[in-house]
Order: C-alpha cells, then sequence, then structure tokens
C-alpha cells in the first residue's frame, strides 16, 4: 500500500476517467487511487471496475446511490483513507483542470517540507487559469477576496479543489460533521485547517478548464459557498480551535 491515496470523485466522467487512471498510475510516486463514483449513468463506475483487474491493489472504486454531491463524495472518500491507514489523502477533480503530475509538487510539501495541507494554488503567483472566459476568471478570484475579507485566511485560493492533507490534519478537521456539500465545502476544509492551526502551503499550479465532460457548476452551488463564509465566520466565534 502506498502511503499516499489520491480520491477523485466522479459523475458522468467516462471521457476523462480512463485517461486520468492511466495518468495517476504511471506517476513515479506510486500513489494509490479511490475513485468515488455517484452511480453515473453514463457508466463511468463500470470503466472503473473493469480497469481495477489492471492495477490490483492501487485502484479502488466507491459507488454511492445517487448523485449526493461533491464535498460528501470528498468525505466519504476522506473517511475511507482514514480507515485505510493511508498517511498521505489528496483530492483531485477528474476533468484534467487539475493536471497529475503536479501531485508530486503537493506530496512534496506535505511529505519533505512537513506541511499538513498542501494547496494548489492558481492565485498564489498571479493568475494561472488557462481557458476560462474573463468572466469566470474574475469571479473566481474575487471570490477568494471576499473570503480572505470575511474570515482572515492568508490563504490567496481559497476555492481550490486540489490539495494533500496529512492523515493527522484530516483527523482534526472531520473530528465534527462538515456543513457545506458544494464548493463552500472547500472553503470550509481550509477554514477548519487555518483555525485549528495547522502548517498549510499554496503550491502555484495552471489550472486549465476542462475540454472533455460537463461542468458541475452551478448558482445554488455559488450562493451557498457566499452566504456560508458568513456562516463559517460566526459560528468559529463559539468553538473550541485547540488542537
Amino acid at each position: 500500500m502506498s502511503p499516499g491515496l489520491v480520491i477523485i470523485p466522479t459523475y458522468n466522467e467516462k471521457e476523462n476517467i480512463l485517461a486520468m487512471i492511466d495518468k495517476v498510475m504511471s506517476l513515479p510516486e506510486q500513489f494509490d487511487l479511490l475513485v468515488v463514483d455517484d452511480s453515473s449513468p453514463d457508466g463511468t463506475g463500470a470503466l472503473v471496475s473493469e480497469k481495477m483487474a489492471l492495477f490490483p491493489g492501487r485502484l479502488y472504486l466507491e459507488t454511492r446511490h445517487g448523485k449526493q454531491g461533491l464535498g460528501t463524495a470528498y468525505i466519504h472518500g476522506f473517511q475511507w483513507a482514514i480507515r485505510k491507514g493511508y498517511d498521505y489523502v489528496f483530492e483531485m477533480d477528474c476533468d484534467f483542470s487539475h493536471n497529475p503530475e503536479d501531485l508530486g509538487k503537493l506530496w512534496d510539501a506535505c511529505h519533505i517540507e512537513g506541511f499538513d495541507l498542501a494547496i494548489g494554488s492558481r492565485y498564489v503567483k498571479g493568475v494561472n487559469v488557462v481557458n476560462w472566459p474573463m468572466s469566470r476568471v474574475l469571479m473566481s478570484y474575487f471570490a477568494s477576496v471576499y473570503v480572505r475579507f470575511i474570515t482572515g485566511m492568508p490563504i490567496m485560493d481559497t476555492t481550490a479543489g486540489f490539495k494533500c492533507y496529512k492523515r493527522q490534519a484530516l483527523e482534526k478537521i472531520l473530528s465534527t460533521p462538515v456543513k457545506f456539500v458544494g464548493y463552500a465545502f472547500q472553503i470550509e476544509m481550509k477554514f477548519r485547517a487555518f483555525k485549528y492551526g495547522f502548517k498549510i502551503r499554496e503550491v502555484p499550479i495552471i489550472f486549465t478548464d476542462r475540454t472533455s465532460g460537463t461542468s458541475k457548476m452551478s448558482g445554488n452551488i455559488i450562493r451557498e459557498a457566499f452566504v456560508g463564509v458568513v456562516w463559517l465566520k460566526i459560528s468559529s466565534w463559539f468553538r473550541n480551535w485547540k488542537q
């Protein structure tokens, strides 16, 4: 078993999943890979299941009933990783917007440099986003400005979904239930890491918008994040953050 597990949630990702599996499996770090599939109607889960025979002991599939949301998929994967005893747990999208080769950078930040949370950041060195319209770039960038202003987190890319956690940090972050399921989930996880005093490192990456499949972004997800940030800040006043 590798000390590192990559978790990828999927829903209708048949156009990307096989190439993603092959890429992750080819990396020199030899990470294990868990796909958490929400019973994709397009057969994504079946493709993963067939592929598992080629990577015994490294590729795993957890199938959930119905589309339950990004945050709950990651929580499912995190709990699975903790039970299995992985020391480093990664989260990454399936659509190649996150370059699998950058997993090594996040691994180095946690495993070699000793950080508790490494974030693949689009904004820590300028704006490194490819193939997004300017309107979406601005919305994403200023969303992080808004989150920093409300929460006080010294993190440039507060909504990033490409990360590596040390298991001890992840266990503490998940010691109480996580409230949000959409993009606010990504903010809530970072906010908890920040409030608990874990060491956080932003690693610069280049984010490239998907070329295959369909984005899962929606207006409800954006609204949840906007309102959720205020809730996170207010609720933090009534919580003990001592490790």
